[in-house]
């Protein structure tokens, strides 16, 4: 019974790394604009984006015998187990040389949530959700003209009841805990940047002389202008 998440294990129990990065969980229903908002932070203020369905898709091409045992279970309509998915988030963090990292769209529910905090001994740093109304969300699925097969309408309200009934619990957890950070996310892309720079911010100035060079003016949170490093050899 315990070959799912062994072929999960391999390779990723290596040592931990003495300081744990932060990491940030970012919720929001289908069509919200986690996604846009997520490359803006990368951009930004430097975090790696992790994408749960991403990196098992990756798995399932790569052929190894993990994607394989991955693709089995999805091809059976079997739920693939919090393990599998957490092992290859814990492993995409260890392989990365950053210490700041993105989330999108997990956990999903209290299993997934529980089941990553102790897996990897990582408890997020906040939750940043992205708070839609469902007729907006509707209207940008809908709108998208990707040729998707869930962007049909009935699809589409399946995802919402989805996220309602297994997200919301996670969203609930976190806001006990005074770790939610909502943005209002029916606005115009530049305007729900401006509110996830409002969170960003305050914690980016101190870093971001780092990856930007050394501060020279400041006037607030989120307006302060950098004098460029020199490149590193």
């Amino acid at each position: 019974m315990g070959s799912t998440v062994d072929a999960a294990n391999k390779g990723v129990n290596g040592t931990a790394s003495a300081k744990k990065p932060t990491v940030i969980f970012v919720l929001g229903g289908p069509g919200s604009g986690k996604g846009t908002q997520c490359a803006y932070i990368v951009e930004h203020y430097g975090y790696t984006h992790l994408s749960a369905g991403d990196l098992l898709r990756a798995e399932i091409k790569s052929g190894s015998e993990n994607g394989t045992m991955i693709q089995n279970m999805i091809k059976e309509g079997k739920i693939v187990p919090s393990e599998v998915t957490i092992k290859l988030l814990q492993k995409a963090i260890q392989e990365n040389g950053n210490d700041k990292f993105l989330i999108d769209g997990f956990p999903r529910n209290e299993e997934n949530r529980a089941a990553f905090e102790k897996v990897t001994e990582i408890e997020p740093k906040f939750v940043l959700f992205f708070d839609c109304p469902e007729e907006e969300m509707e209207r940008r699925l809908l709108g998208r003209n990707q040729g998707r097969e869930d962007d049909n309408i009935e699809t589409i309200r399946k995802r919402f009841k989805v996220f309602l009934e297994s997200s919301l619990p996670v969203i609930q957890y976190y806001e006990a805990k005074g770790k939610v950070r909502k943005i209002h996310a029916a606005k115009p892309i530049e305007d729900v940047f401006q509110e996830v720079k409002a969170v960003f911010s305050p914690e980016a100035e101190k870093s971001n002389a780092k990856y930007l060079g050394t501060v020279i003016n400041c006037r607030g949170q989120s307006s302060c202008s950098y004098e460029p490093k020199a490149a590193a050899s």
